[in-house]
């Protein structure tokens, strides 16, 4: 038979309209009732489920032969409307409408075919592990669907039907993504509680480079990346990773990795325990450690090169900002040195940090130039300057918060051990033009100064304002040479230390200094000693430091005066409690009159003295201790002395200052020793009884006013 098209073209080459129409009417007839079954079919596939494959290829062959026969009659209708444009615009027109929408009608029947035979191949892949193919497939049957959600004429139940079965096709790949994903890449943690392990990771056994196919872990990433899921997959593994691999590795030093390939079971990634003296590890061993890691994370993740190169970089991005903190904190941090001549040294620890990073970048771990790590590393300076002036501080802060009484003697021989500094004219020309700068003219007049001129008179000061002279001194030291940054935060620590001690100590001691005389005049011995040695102490150093410090900067002559007056108001305020102490007592003399008459003298001497005799204080223990052995004895409520015994054991339960009474009695046979013992620091049995200022003068009426008694009541303090 011919052709449907054969039979609307008339042999002439010419087209009656009237047959056209007629034609024109079929034809969408026929692209109606092969929609009507298209569809009825899709519907039946993804709606109601039912098996109708035959049916559908059918159709869908009905429906290319249909589109084919439209394209030819589309081209000769346009040929005939050009020939006879002029007679036939309107009529031409309206087919032509009717022929487009009859083209978009098969544009939809072909986008379900794209869809179902995408779905087909999605199943199949799904079936045979190729993951990479179900994706791809699921993606395509995904535009085809978004395809006919763009057509207005489309069916909703339909377009519902095909979205449901597309969310359900991506969670059931998702899902097996997932579960090779865990089974390829195995964590084995240590438990919360209980026994100590060490973690690690074990890959999948399909990471053998002689294979020919793609390995298993490559196409479960891939597919991954395609469906979107990648980076949430990478995170939790990025997680995991920092926590139990590169942060231990990091943080201990006795930490090693090891990388072994498991018979069967793929490539073991696990840490192993080392006995070591170092507390932190070193940034080489750090960054050993750390590239062993990642480096055969590269080399097994990923065969594919565009999809290792993305998830090298999505590693990265997660875990860098974390690591390099953790490196900074755990590492670098206490690499830093101790002493400037060892700041040389640590351009080695730069350069290692500079070829970590260099690794790093090859395998698109790290993007971008300047980052933290190599940032702090090559700081050096200045963190080393921070972590000196903290250091230095402290040490200070300790120093003067520690006890005054323990003191040396200072004779006009005592000197500090100052370091040896280079000579002023040494070094380049700018030194020597600083040494003559410096130079000051020598005097004419023949006569020398005394040796002991200037020197600080003998006397006693605490050992810990020696020790904080002595640090101030080596600071100093660890400024000349450092560089100008370095050594000016240097020079003014030195100067936060004097500045801190004039407010510190005046405020944490106060209560001692007004309570014990000895330690007053020793913190007025500690404000002088400080105040001469901050008459030469710039002068020692100035020519050694760098610009500004040279120039006149460096100094503490201006310290001087307030050091003076501080020591100066120190023993001003004792002497005014002496004073008035004794004025009290003296009062109580009968202005030393007819000293003859016995109660006239005790008078006196009580007022001189105020403090318990030894006789007297033997006197008061005999009658309170007479006073334990027989008070117990008024509860005797019962006949047989033997039942009374719990009556008498309960009177503390009834004389509430009975336990303070015999208390009282063991201090009045005590020495001093004795005494701070049974104190234990308020927490001993004294401390339960009395408060601290009641021990206090109970210890200055028993005993004479001497360094050892004073040492006694420094210790008295409340818990």
């Amino acid at each position: 038979m011919a052709s449907f098209v054969t039979e609307v073209l008339a042999s002439s080459g010419k087209l009656e309209k009237e047959d056209l129409n007629g034609k024109i009417s079929k034809l969408s007839r026929k692209v109606e009732e092969t929609k009507e079954e298209v569809c009825d079919i899709i519907n039946k596939r993804y709606n109601e489920f039912l098996p109708s494959m035959q049916g559908a290829e059918a159709l869908m062959g009905q429906a290319e032969e249909v589109s084919k026969e439209i394209d030819i009659l589309k081209s000769c209708i346009e040929t005939e409307v050009q020939h006879n444009l002029h007679t036939a615009v309107t009529e031409h027109a309206k087919l032509k409408q009717q022929l487009e929408r009859n083209t978009s009608v098969i544009a939809m029947l072909r986008h379900l075919e794209e869809f179902h035979i995408a779905m087909e191949e999605f199943h199949k892949a799904l079936l045979e592990k190729k993951y990479v193919i179900s994706a791809t497939q699921l993606e395509k049957a995904q535009h085809s669907a978004d395809a006919l959600k763009a057509w207005k004429g489309s069916e909703l139940p339909l377009l519902r039907a095909l979205s449901s079965e597309l969310t359900v096709q991506r969670e059931n790949l998702i899902y097996h993504l997932g579960d090779e994903w865990k089974r390829l890449a195995v964590w084995k943690l240590p438990p919360s509680k209980g026994k100590k392990t060490l973690p690690g990771i074990v890959w999948g056994g399909t990471l053998e480079p002689q294979q020919s196919s793609p390995p298993l872990l490559s196409c479960v990433l891939q597919a991954l990346a395609i469906q979107g899921e990648l980076q949430h997959k990478i995170k939790l593994f990025s997680q995991v990773l920092l926590k139990y691999l590169l942060k231990p590795l990091i943080t201990y030093p006795s930490l090693n990795v090891d990388v072994s390939e498991q018979q069967g079971e793929g490539i073991l990634i696990s840490l192993q325990c080392a006995e070591t003296p170092e507390e932190h590890p070193s940034p080489s061993q750090v960054y050993t450690k750390v590239l062993v890691v990642l480096k055969t994370l590269h080399t097994h993740l990923l065969a594919e090169s565009e999809t290792k190169k993305k998830v090298s970089v999505i590693l990265g991005d997660l875990v860098w900002q974390e690591m390099s903190h953790c490196i900074i904190h755990e590492c670098l941090l206490h690499s830093i040195p101790t002493n400037s001549s060892q700041l040389e040294q640590y351009s080695v620890v730069i350069k290692e940090t500079e070829e970590f990073e260099k690794s790093l970048k090859e395998m698109q771990y790290l993007r971008g130039d300047a980052t933290e790590l190599l940032k702090y590393a090559r700081d050096i300076n200045c963190h080393f300057a921070s972590k000196k002036c903290k250091d230095v501080i402290v040490a200070a802060r300790k120093l003067m918060t520690s006890e005054m009484h323990n003191t040396v003697k200072i004779t006009p021989d005592s000197k500090l051990s100052v370091p040896k500094l280079p000579s002023p004219g040494s070094g380049d020309n700018k030194g020597k033009q600083k040494a003559k700068k410096l130079e000051t003219p020598r005097l004419e007049n023949e006569k020398q100064l005394g040796a002991l001129t200037l020197c600080l008179p003998v006397c006693r000061i605490s050992e810990s304002v020696q020790q904080l002279m002595e640090l101030a001194l080596h600071t100093l030291s660890e400024a000349v040479g450092s560089s100008s940054q370095c050594a000016t935060q240097l020079f003014f620590t030195v100067r936060n230390i004097f500045q801190l001690f004039y407010d510190v100590v005046p405020t944490y001691h106060k209560g001692n200094l007004l309570k014990f005389p000895h330690l007053a005049a020793i913190q007025h011995n500690n404000c002088m000693y400080i105040a001469h040695h901050l008459l030469t102490l710039g002068h020692q150093f100035r020519p050694h430091l760098p610009d500004p410090l040279s120039e006149g900067a460096a100094t503490f002559v201006d310290l001087v005066p307030g050091f003076r007056k501080l020591g100066a108001q120190c023993f001003l305020a004792q002497l005014n409690v002496q004073r008035a102490e004794m004025l009290e007592r003296l009062s109580t003399a009968r202005n030393f009159s007819n000293l003859d008459d016995e109660e006239n003298y005790s008078a006196a001497s009580k007022a001189v003295r105020q403090d318990i005799s030894t006789e007297d204080g033997e006197h008061l223990h005999i009658l309170c201790q007479t006073i334990i052995e027989e008070g117990p004895l008024v509860f005797i409520p019962l006949p047989e002395e033997s039942k009374n015994k719990k009556y008498q054991e309960e009177v503390s339960v009834y004389v509430t200052k009975w336990i303070t009474f015999k208390e009282l009695v063991i201090v009045l046979r005590a020495n001093l020793q004795e005494i701070v013992d049974r104190w234990a620091e308020g927490k001993g049995p004294l401390a339960l009884e009395f408060c601290s200022s009641e021990m206090k003068s109970l210890i200055r009426a028993l005993f004479q006013n001497t360094e050892r008694r004073a040492v006694a009541l420094s210790k008295i303090k409340d818990s």
